[in-house]
């Protein structure tokens, strides 16, 4: 278990200590569960009632917070923050593997920099290039001429395809699906003729990538996911997409082939966008959103019917269904009044 000094940590935060130094602190939790040992931390004013029975060793907050807590405190703009880089530093996860499994199935050719462990049962293929400290989980599937940067970790059962080319720091989760098949196919007479999909998937340095994804490769160019983006569980990311630096993807979202979408964006979960269109940098996506349409401004964006009593819902469907016909009434009679004035 890793211990740290309040001290200590106050100099990696680059917070303001008040209090004892000397304390030593070995993991976070919650306010309300916090004890002895452990720091916590609040980012919103409006819990700092639980300050009050909080028993944490030390409290991450705000000077305006400050006085509503007599123990131990770490002041900084954004506590927040703070967590993050605490959790970091205590960080307990274990690596993908601890050694090169002997089940491991590794080609001869196999480029492999210093301190790469492979777990058991992976297999990497042909001409794969491992950079150092790479992980590759048990149940891994590299295919032929990918290329993995330095100290990327892949969890357990995921799979890159032949040509994919991962940077340096990125995670990736469990099961996800890297350089799968875009959906390309040619209609001939109502038989369905596919299309080879001759791109492949390039992934920036500091991606981070959620259990069960997919990421498609390009029909002729390539899908690619810039720097420093974050992709959450079970997205799908078609052929020829273009993610933008810093880019942030919420569960269950679904983007079209050849979409673009800019830097510094935020999507929210389960949202659903169409392909061959552009989004710029620095636009918000409401959850649930349908995009249909390029966005050419920054902003916040929303679309979709919040939820309401099923009698309710009911009501506001069948009015929608009848929009056609009141917009046609409402102009008639705006060109009656016309008219008559």
């Amino acid at each position: 278990m890793a211990v740290i000094t309040l001290a200590e940590l106050a100099d990696k935060l680059g917070a303001e200590l008040h209090g004892d130094g000397t304390v030593e602190i070995h993991s976070i939790a919650g306010t309300e569960q916090a004890g002895e040992g452990q720091i916590t931390f609040i980012s919103n004013s409006k819990y700092r009632k639980q300050l009050a029975d909080c028993k944490a060793s030390a409290v991450m907050l705000q000077e305006g917070d400050r006085p509503f807590f007599e123990g131990n405190a770490l002041v900084m703009a954004n506590p927040y923050l703070g967590y993050a880089l605490v959790a970091q530093l205590l960080d307990t996860t274990p690596k993908a593997a601890s050694d090169i499994a002997a089940s491991a199935q590794i080609a001869d050719d196999v480029v492999m920099g210093e301190g790469v462990v492979v777990g058991h049962n992976a297999v990497i293929e042909s001409g794969v290039k491992l950079g150092d400290n790479v992980q590759i989980g048990a149940g891994c599937f590299v295919g032929k001429e990918a290329e993995i940067g330095a100290n990327t970790k892949l969890w357990a059962n995921v799979t890159v395809y032949h040509r994919v080319t991962l940077g340096s720091d990125c995670l990736v989760q469990s099961g996800t699906v890297l350089g799968s098949d875009g959906f390309g196919y040619a209609n001939d007479r109502g038989n369905w003729i596919k299309i080879p999909q001759l791109g492949s998937v390039r992934i920036g340095n500091r991606v981070e990538i959620g259990a069960c994804t997919t990421i498609d490769r390009g029909a002729l160019d390539d899908t690619i996911i810039h720097d420093g983006a974050i992709i959450d569980n079970q997205c799908q990311i078609a052929h020829n997409v273009s993610i933008g630096e810093n880019t942030a993807i919420a569960g269950a979202t679904v983007m079209a082939g050849s979409l673009t979408v800019g830097k510094n964006c935020f999507i929210g979960g389960a949202s659903v966008f169409n392909g061959h269109m552009e989004i710029c940098d620095g636009v918000t996506v409401a959850g649930m959103a349908m995009v249909m349409r390029p966005i050419t401004e920054p902003g916040f964006y929303s679309s979709g019917i919040p939820v309401q009593p099923n009698k309710e819902w009911r009501k506001t469907a069948a009015r929608v269904m009848k929009i056609d016909e009141m917009n046609k009434r409402l102009r008639a009679v705006e060109k009656k009044l016309d008219d008559e004035g």
